[in-house]
């Protein structure tokens, strides 16, 4: 397995789930064709320069991509299945990390979770950023579905939001406990509803984004640890979680259709 140990096609009540990973190179039928995958630890969305190192810059989605995955642990009990693994990661200013993962799959109700430890195992402290990017194939989408979620206006509005062909926003999803945003009915899978929820004291936003612009077709649900904003206005607003070295940070996200 590569890449960070993002997931592979998943099942949900014994139906193929829409994600593809890009630990895969294999291309499967499914009603709706995606991938899920998680930026940082180091930086997330767009390359921006690196303090202090000239013409450096942090490469897109942070330094996690392409990391392999080691000690990979996949263990099962009755219908249930669970994976373990560890990926050491260089950072982009020649930092290092360690990320533990711990994926689950609910054999019962098709729930699949997420349990994420960064680790700084170098010499010196930096940022931590994460974020988990779920792309959906959003042509099998009609006019019925909808995004609802309680960090939404109005608790939720259609999925294509805004005008033209694409949209993005970022907005606050809470301070601790969980979350949780819905998207659907989705009629091309019987009507199911992708549920997905995430921790918000250490994800305390919701980023979503659409882009309909031919050839693509895509929506993004992104739960994230920052707002939407460039490093330097974050480090203004004192919004930097610096990780010493020997600290951890924990993240957690799930989803299943209902």
């Amino acid at each position: 397995m590569k890449a960070v140990l993002d997931i592979a096609p998943a099942w949900s009540r014994r139906r193929s789930a829409p994600f593809r990973a890009i630990l895969t190179t294999a291309t499967r039928a499914s009603i709706i064709r995606s991938r899920t995958f998680t930026c940082g630890p180091d930086h997330i969305r767009h390359p921006e320069p690196i303090d202090g190192r000239s013409g450096a810059r942090y490469p897109l989605h942070g330094s996690f991509s392409s990391h392999p995955a080691r000690d990979v642990v996949l263990s099962g009990g009755g219908d249930d299945t669970e994976c373990r693994a560890s990926v050491d990661v260089t950072l982009a200013d020649g930092g290092k990390a360690r990320l533990d993962r711990h994926w689950r799959i609910n054999g019962t109700t098709g729930e699949v979770s997420l349990a994420d430890t960064v680790n700084n195992t170098g010499t010196t402290a930096f940022p931590a950023f994460l974020m988990y990017h779920m792309n959906l194939g959003a042509k099998h989408f009609d006019d019925g579905v909808r995004l609802e979620g309680a960090m939404l206006d109005g608790g939720g509005f259609p999925w294509a939001f805004g005008e033209g062909d694409g949209g993005v926003f970022c907005v606050p999803a809470g301070k601790g406990g969980w979350a949780e945003v819905r998207l659907g009915p989705i009629a091309a899978i019987g009507g199911k509803t992708l549920v997905v929820r995430f921790r918000t004291d250490t994800l305390p936003f919701l980023q979503v984004w659409r882009n309909q612009a031919a050839p693509a077709h895509v929506l993004g649900i992104e739960p994230v640890s920052h707002r939407w904003e460039p490093r330097a206005r974050l480090a203004e607003r004192g919004e930097f979680v610096d990780l010493a070295p020997g600290e951890s940070r924990e993240y957690g996200l799930s989803f299943a259709f209902v």
